[in-house]
């Protein structure tokens, strides 16, 4: 059975699927929907199969991008079978779910209920300094959105709890701006502790949208029904599934 996490402030169809109910084994248990790791691609086509099914359409309807940490947003019209080099999508055509992948960063589905006008973003560190929240929200009302009207909602990303970086880490956040200072806490030794959904909740309000949340689940915490990037690389594991997160309208 597939597991899926919605939330009431979107009130579109969509999801952020969780590990359970896929068709991959070994390190990639479960959906694995990560078409750039070493899984049996047979596997992965499967499940995202199935991810499109749960959301009321063929696998051609799921658009997804490469994704590369930038803040480049990618306008969908129709189906595609080429992957475009994104890290955020939005559309206004209907038929069409859009499809954002992560193991720690943060997957940020995007809609504008009025104007009919939808939106997903990979918003890891990188991507959130640099401005791919912004960029999704500037995308969206090109099509006809408004930003007060747009309603955003982060799913399963690292906590803070978990998400330890290095003194350099900090200096280059606060090098930008001094009040960044604001989503570290102090960690053992000269290590913090970064609060990456705070930070993208503060893009995302600063940005405009009417409504920002986030689900409050930890993909590091939790390996039952979230795969993790970091988690693998404490594990020393040689590589780590992809969470599938879909909005449609």
């Amino acid at each position: 059975m597939l597991e899926i996490l919605t939330s009431d402030a979107l009130p579109v169809r969509h999801g952020f699927f969780t590990r359970k109910g896929g068709a991959s084994s070994g390190i990639f248990s479960g959906l694995n929907c990560g078409t750039g790791s070493s899984d049996l691609a047979e596997a992965v086509q499967i499940n995202r199969t199935r991810v499109a099914e749960a959301m009321g359409l063929t696998l051609a309807e799921l658009v997804t991008v490469h994704q590369v940490h930038s803040p480049d947003v990618l306008t969908v019209t129709a189906a595609t079978d080429a992957r475009a080099t994104a890290d955020a999508m939005v559309t206004a055509t209907r038929g069409l779910a859009l499809g954002i992948l992560t193991a720690d960063c943060q997957p940020v589905l995007f809609s504008d209920p009025v104007a009919g006008v939808i939106g997903a973003a990979h918003a890891g560190w990188r991507g959130t300094r640099d401005g791919v929240l912004e960029a999704t929200v500037a995308a969206m009302v090109a099509l006809g959105a408004t930003a007060g009207n747009i309603r955003a909602v982060i799913g399963p990303t690292i906590s803070q709890a978990a998400y330890e970086v290095g003194p350099e880490f900090f200096e280059s956040f606060t090098d930008d701006d001094r009040d960044n200072a604001r989503f570290f806490a102090q960690g053992k030794g000269d290590r913090m502790l970064f609060d990456l959904p705070a930070f993208g909740l503060s893009r995302l309000r600063a940005a405009g949208v009417g409504h920002a949340e986030w689900t409050r689940h930890c993909t590091y915490a939790d390996p039952e029904r979230f795969f993790s990037f970091r988690r693998t690389t404490h594990l020393r594991e040689a590589d780590y599934g992809r969470l599938i997160s879909v909005i449609r309208l």
